[in-house]
């Protein structure tokens, strides 16, 4: 889920940040971009981290941390996130520079990170007016998710630091492996169609092709898009994903968040709203342009879109999780456990 988003709101009630130790501890580690008095407001959209924009003068940076109550094992991992960021920015500037990392909980109650600040249009349900939307800018924001995969799946990771923080071997098995653990213990209602989607991606896990540093979450609404010149990627956000492994897994996310027309309606629950719009492409389309700027063979693009499916289900579970159990009060949360069901009796019908 996005957290990072043009849009800026207060912060929300129960969100609130200690700003004054919160500023005296940024002019302590970085006296040359924060004074002491700062402010601070909230990015609106997104389902998992907190995100806030902290200015001090003309200085601007983003603040990332875990979300309130308590969370899934390794996942909203602040140091992990600021480490690939550190390793990733430097050969793929459309990362954000990382500034600072504080793991004092004494600060703001939890591990948080720091980062640069990027200006970009954040494409989500709806047309920016920013935009003429003609076809050709339609096809050109729609085909810029696959230009960035391929572009960041081109790096060699063996140059950069990942290399001692990953291990690509059997990544895709334990990726099946561990979302569905995840999905056994975020589980609330019996959903049958969950054992046959466990049952179909344990069964015919494909060979890997050669990996690469993978995103895992790369989606329009990920992406900062220049204002003058659509299609044109400022910055890609949200990589507490990361990792290096199977990049067909990278691509399969992207293709699950992707709406086109005709798709049942619990696809569009997060990003419908521009499949109408005349020359946006296809899944089908996406697929066969990362194969042409790859040549990397898609053959199996079934399974990879029933396992980034089943993902998406599983983020949805675990959120509902936590609301119900009353660890988070946000009612946009409360209608996630249907729109989970609905994903993996979809992911089922995937022709893998």
């Amino acid at each position: 889920m996005s957290s990072h988003h043009s849009e800026l709101i207060s912060v929300r009630p129960g969100e609130e940040l200690n700003q004054d130790v919160l500023a005296r501890y940024l002019q302590s580690q970085l006296p040359k971009m924060f004074g002491t008095d700062i402010e601070i407001e909230q990015f609106a959209a997104g389902h998992s981290n907190l995100t806030y924009l902290v200015r001090s003068g003309g200085t601007e940076a983003v603040l990332r941390r875990a979300p309130l109550g308590p969370v899934a094992a390794k996942a909203h991992d602040m140091a992990r996130e600021f480490q690939i960021l550190r390793a990733v920015h430097p050969v793929f500037p459309l990362a954000p520079e990382p500034i600072l990392f504080c793991d004092d909980d004494g600060i703001i109650g939890a591990p948080f990170q720091l980062m640069e600040r990027r200006q970009g249009i954040v494409i989500d349900r709806e047309w920016p007016d920013v935009f003429e939307p003609t076809p050709e800018n339609a096809r050109r924001i729609s085909m810029s998710p696959i230009d960035t995969l391929a572009k960041l799946h081109a790096i060699d990771y063996k140059s950069t630091h990942l290399s001692e923080m990953v291990h690509p071997d059997g990544y895709l098995e334990r990726q099946v492996t561990g979302w569905i653990g995840r999905y056994e213990k975020a589980k609330t209602d019996e959903i049958p169609a969950a054992d046959e989607v466990k049952r179909k991606l344990t069964a015919s896990i494909p060979t890997s092709l050669s990996p690469t540093v993978v995103h895992n979450d790369l989606k329009l609404n990920n992406m900062l898009l220049a204002p003058g010149a659509p299609g044109q990627v400022t910055a890609v956000v949200d990589w507490e994903m990361a990792t290096v492994g199977d990049p067909l897994t990278d691509l399969g996310t992207t293709l699950s968040y992707w709406a086109q027309a005709g798709d049942p309606e619990v696809m569009l629950h997060f990003t419908g709203g521009l499949e109408h719009i005349k020359g946006m492409v296809t899944r089908e389309d996406m697929i066969q342009a990362y194969a042409t700027q790859t040549g990397r063979d898609v053959s199996k693009m079934g399974y990879y879109l029933m396992f980034a499916t089943f993902k998406v289900a599983v983020i949805c579970q675990q959120i509902y999780f936590r609301w119900k159990r009353g660890q988070t009060k946000d009612e946009r949360f409360a209608s996630l456990g249907q729109v989970a069901r609905g994903l993996i009796e979809h992911a089922v019908e995937i022709d893998s």
